[in-house]
């Protein structure tokens, strides 16, 4: 007989089944990241999409915004179109094979550079590139809230996801230098760049273990509030110590500062991604629909919002301050062939991951097809209208990976021979690392003070929500005749 407990969807999952779970964001980050990370760096000083420069940096950042303004329309249909189907292999977890092959091949095109510099080949794979991440990432979300209703197993599956996404991180910030130099047979592997690049990521081995004893001990919000400050201090270090000489003689006092930077950014934004099941339980409770699907579609939408606003920061900051590819002695190579052979590393291994995340992930807290036939897509800008939690989560997102985005982007620019530059470059590229990410924490940090989901308030709400399904089944049936 089950378990009273796991009746009412307050599943418990073995280790083997949290770490499959988490081995889906280690595949979208080595795909993913390595995209955010690098491709700036490969159509300004690599590709060179725009003839030099200055003028790549420009038309990608253009780019990058208009992608995500396809993604404004794109990501609700995918929402809506995930809520209202049940494919055989799975309600959410199917698209992690379906839409993770497609992936995996315009990911690796869009560091070939088959074509001359063409800004229609970099819309097609771009483009293409970003709706399928969005096939995957929508459902991917919804699948941690389909696996349990119980908030501390939901904070631990969150905490390990976290966990292996910064992995892939690491693999991706500190890797991608050290693999694009060795395939280019580079005099000497940058290993500066990749310890700095990697330290956006190391923290989390030591930190996002402990984020549900942090939360236990502080509570919630003050989590929030004292990893955003400890950000903010690191940038202002980064910042300060970058004025002192340059970057290579203060080496050390650098890993330093970002180290403490990136603690901050790890765990404030790392454990954002457990608010989102409980804007859904809010959601269902409210209306008496689970549409984890819509609910993600949004929040994919926020999140891209703030990359949209992100990427294109970096592009155009660049192009004013007139940002010159270095010619001579420059950290990173530029082979063409070096980057697109890395590109296909990392792209299938994290397919493999894909899935590996497939085959461990079991749904058990869905609705089924009769209860979302009539989701729609007005359902999104419905719930979005009606459900205040998700309106601070949106804000929030939009914050983080603006935040994110920029720093990212900018950490392959502030490593790579900043000396070199102009001043006016050099305070350019200090600004897209310290300052505008710092602020746009300063945001976050107000706009965290108002969510008003404690644990107490959602464990209430997943314990009624169960008490109205379990009254649900047992309501008489009407007798069979003979």
């Amino acid at each position: 007989m089950a378990d009273q407990t796991q009746q009412k969807g307050f599943y418990k999952l073995s280790w083997v089944q949290r770490i499959g779970f988490g081995a889906g964001d280690l595949a979208q980050n080595l795909i993913y990241q390595t995209i955010c990370m690098y491709l700036l760096f490969f159509y300004t000083d690599v590709y060179v999409l725009g003839g030099d420069a200055a003028r790549s940096a420009g038309l990608a950042g253009t780019m990058f915004l208009v992608v995500r303004l396809v993604d404004v329309l794109w990501d609700p249909l995918v929402g809506t179109f995930v809520d209202k189907h049940n494919p055989r292999w799975g309600k959410y977890r199917s698209y992690l094979v379906m839409g993770g092959i497609p992936l995996t091949i315009l990911a690796i095109l869009c560091f070939w550079d088959g074509f001359a510099p063409s800004l229609v080949y970099a819309y097609i794979t771009y483009v293409g590139m970003s709706m399928l991440y969005t096939l995957i990432n929508v459902p991917y979300g919804a699948l941690n809230s389909s696996l349990t209703r119980d908030t501390d197993e939901i904070t631990i599956l969150t905490s390990v996801r976290m966990f292996m996404a910064n992995v892939g991180g690491l693999c991706v910030s500190a890797g991608v230098p050290i693999i694009v130099a060795i395939f280019a047979s580079a005099e000497h592997l940058p290993l500066e760049m990749a310890l700095f690049m990697g330290l956006g990521s190391l923290p989390s081995f030591i930190f996002m273990p402990l984020v549900p004893a942090i939360k236990k001990k502080v509570g919630k919000k003050n989590m929030f509030y004292i990893f955003l400050t400890i950000a903010i201090v690191g940038m202002a270090l980064l910042y300060v110590i970058s004025k002192m000489g340059t970057v290579k003689e203060n080496i050390t006092l650098v890993y330093i500062a970002q180290f403490v930077k990136s603690t901050g950014v790890i765990v404030a934004t790392g454990y954002m991604w457990a608010l989102i099941p409980e804007v859904i339980s809010y959601a269902e409770y409210t209306t008496g629909r689970r549409i984890a699907g819509i609910v993600n579609a949004l929040t994919g939408i926020f999140f891209k919002a703030g990359m949209a606003l992100g990427g294109v920061i970096p592009g155009l900051v660049l192009a004013w301050t007139h940002y010159v590819a270095t010619e001579e002695a420059s950290t990173l190579p530029k082979d063409s062939q070096a980057w697109f052979l890395t590109m296909l590393i990392f792209s299938l291994t994290g397919l493999a991951l894909l899935i590996f995340c497939f085959s461990q992930t079991k749904e058990r807290v869905v609705m089924d097809e009769s209860e979302t036939k009539n989701v729609k897509v007005s359902d999104l800008w419905t719930e979005f209208m009606r459900n205040r939690p998700l309106r601070v989560i949106a804000l929030f997102f939009i914050t983080a990976f603006a935040m994110m985005s920029v720093g990212n982007a900018a950490g392959a620019y502030f490593m790579n021979d900043l000396e070199l530059q102009t001043p006016e470059a050099q305070e350019g590229i200090r600004w897209l690392v310290c300052v505008i990410p710092a602020m746009l924490l300063v945001l976050a940090m107000f706009i965290i003070s108002k969510y008003e989901l404690s644990d107490e308030v959602i464990d209430k709400i997943n314990k009624e929500i169960e008490a109205r399904n379990q009254t649900s089944l047992k309501a008489p049936k009407r007798p069979e005749r003979n």
